[in-house]
């Protein structure tokens, strides 16, 4: 594995100037940030994600105005309410999309934010005050506790929230295994913690948030 300086010179030459890299990266949310989203903005992102997994997002996002009426502006509280009944007249509503099982995931990962909300306050804490230096570890905790939220949606949704993290897309793996930490694309306990020590690794060395060495990596296959 070569260290971050190479990573930095290579993106350097691709967008051909430190202000345009710059410029392109993203930037993660402070933990005092994370901590002001309310536990309903944390459903619905959670909620958004989950159904953009496989479909358009601009198809789903025009929908939003209505599924955050038929939701009750996701609330915990009230989803979590929301019986079988309920969820068989939701897909009748030609304003949403009508896919029971990811409807079926609203209500479940309500449940799990009340649940963190009973033991951390909010689940704005919860994501604010979990280490990045084990990321991966938060995605296995949603993953588990939440409902829809496995390969790539618990990372795509911290990342839309603003939560500091790395996403293994093809791309990123790619550089990976060019780069000899994996040599496939990491889905296991194992390889996921070797990608995660190497996330550490660099972060130390630049100081940079997981996300900008995440789209950096990315940049440095297939162009």
């Amino acid at each position: 594995m070569r260290d971050y300086q190479w990573l930095h010179e290579y993106c350097l030459n691709r967008f051909g100037s430190a202000q345009a890299l710059e410029a392109f990266l993203p930037q993660p949310r402070t933990p005092a940030q994370l901590r002001a989203i309310t536990d309903d903005r944390y459903l619905s992102t959670l909620a958004l994600r989950v159904f953009r997994a496989g479909l358009k997002h601009s198809l789903v996002d025009a929908k939003w105005p209505a599924f955050e009426q038929v939701f009750f502006g996701f609330d915990p509280e009230k989803v979590v309410l929301m019986g079988a009944e309920h969820l068989e007249r939701l897909m009748q509503d030609e304003r949403i999309i009508r896919h029971l099982g990811k409807l079926k995931s609203v209500p479940r990962n309500a449940q799990m934010i009340l649940d963190v909300t009973k033991e951390k306050g909010s689940f704005g804490a919860f994501v604010a005050d979990w280490p990045v230096t084990d990321i991966v570890g938060l995605w296995k905790y949603l993953a588990k506790h939440g409902n829809q939220l496995g390969g790539l949606s618990a990372p795509r949704f911290l990342r839309m929230v603003g939560k500091d993290t790395f996403i293994p897309t093809d791309d990123m793996a790619a550089a990976l295994i060019a780069q000899k930490v994996i040599d496939k694309q990491p889905t296991s306990q194992r390889d996921l913690a070797l990608v995660q020590q190497a996330f550490n690794q660099w972060h130390q060395e630049s100081g940079r948030p997981l996300c900008q060495l995440s789209v950096m990596l990315a940049h440095t296959v297939n162009h």
